[in-house]
């Protein structure tokens, strides 16, 4: 019999509450590491203002957005397969990053006076947001789970990934394909096996922060800390793309303000590919590989649990044509959520985790 976890029980906290602690806790990080690395808070080239202005930027965005959003009936199609209680959230308006996304975008090009590589990454990251807009529209359009083929998503997420890649070939030093080693003062030299490594890490992390995207404020928060970290951690030799990252990482949080429990909308694949991609590009400019995988560890166990689940299913496959299951359902996030945990005890535990992994990579 499995043990339940019922709210009286452990953590108990709101989701505006929680939502609120996480940006508080945030600023005071951003305040802090602009202090540690002699940077003005007040100033564009900084954590704290990017963050706070693209935070206050996108909250105040979504209350023109959403019930725009609402008007176009953009609501969410709900598995019928998956957790009962979701089934209460259909209608809840989808496509949130198509408001939160291009705030810090443009955000971020401004304040870093347009820097070649901050146009880059943006680039790269409304790219990904249009290949989720794609599948978002066909999913509302259809009015089922099934957007775009998974073939086609690949194949475009590939394509932007290539040219991408392309641009960074030609636009940056040649030790880009030095993998750095944190902590030993060392490099991996890859040569040309660094190309398929970086495209790969692109498509990647695009699809992992997508199926980590499942519950109310989940993906949001988690992205939100692994950007500020890794903001932080390049500040010193990429202030642009650290402005990037903070602009990003606040936007989650005006956007975390309409998405905490009850969700008001939902970020749908237009956010949370472009979160990925953003992260992953980011990642590749700054030779932050490492750093990424660590900050990403959540996303990395989502993903790990699909995988799991899928092979698992097929080598126990019977004559009936049916196998067994190695979690009540994946990602992980919904097995929590089918032995006991509740929605905002699984999003607390996340940004738990997801807090001491970018404080592993700041130490």
């Amino acid at each position: 019999m499995d043990a339940k976890l019922s709210p009286e029980q452990g953590l108990n906290i709101s989701g505006i509450a929680l939502a609120s602690l996480l940006a508080v806790g945030l600023g005071v990080a951003a305040f802090f590491w602009d202090w540690v690395g002699n940077r003005v808070p007040w100033q564009s080239t900084s954590l704290t203002l990017p963050l706070l202005l693209c935070a206050l930027g996108a909250g105040i965005a979504g209350y023109w957005v959403i019930p725009l959003l609402q008007v176009l009936k953009t609501g969410q199609i709900i598995r019928e397969d998956g957790p009962q209680a979701h089934l209460k959230k259909a209608g809840t308006p989808t496509m949130g990053g198509i408001f939160f996304i291009p705030v810090a975008v443009i955000a971020a090009c401004i304040m870093s006076n347009f820097a070649k590589e901050v146009l880059a990454v943006s680039a790269l990251t409304l790219s990904y947001g249009f290949i989720g807009w794609i599948d978002d529209w066909q999913i509302l359009r259809r009015k089922s789970n099934k957007g775009i083929s998974p073939k086609m998503k690949l194949a475009l997420q590939i394509i932007f990934a290539a040219v991408f890649c392309l641009w960074l070939m030609f636009n940056q030093p040649s030790n880009i394909t030095n993998i750095a080693l944190p902590w030993v003062s060392l490099s991996l030299p890859l040569g040309l096996l660094f190309w398929p490594l970086a495209g790969f890490v692109l498509v990647a992390e695009s699809n992992a922060t997508n199926l980590t995207d499942g519950i109310d404020g989940l993906a949001a928060g988690t992205v939100a800390i692994a950007l500020l970290a890794l903001g932080a951690l390049i500040a010193p030799t990429s202030p642009g793309l650290m402005v990037f990252c903070a602009a990003l990482s606040g936007s989650c949080l005006g956007f975390l303000a309409h998405n905490r429990n009850p969700a008001r909308v939902f970020m749908g694949d237009t956010g949370s590919l472009a979160l990925g991609g953003a992260l992953a590009a980011v990642a590749l400019l700054t030779n932050s590989l490492v750093a990424l995988f660590i900050l990403s560890g959540i996303f990395f166990v989502e993903t790990l649990s699909v995988m799991a689940q899928v092979s698992y299913y097929k080598a126990t496959k019977g004559p009936d044509g049916k196998g067994k299951r190695l979690f009540k359902m994946a990602p992980l996030h919904h097995h929590l959520e089918l032995t006991g945990w509740s929605e905002l005890q699984v999003v607390s535990v996340f940004y738990i985790i997801a807090t001491i992994l970018a404080a592993i990579c700041l130490a």
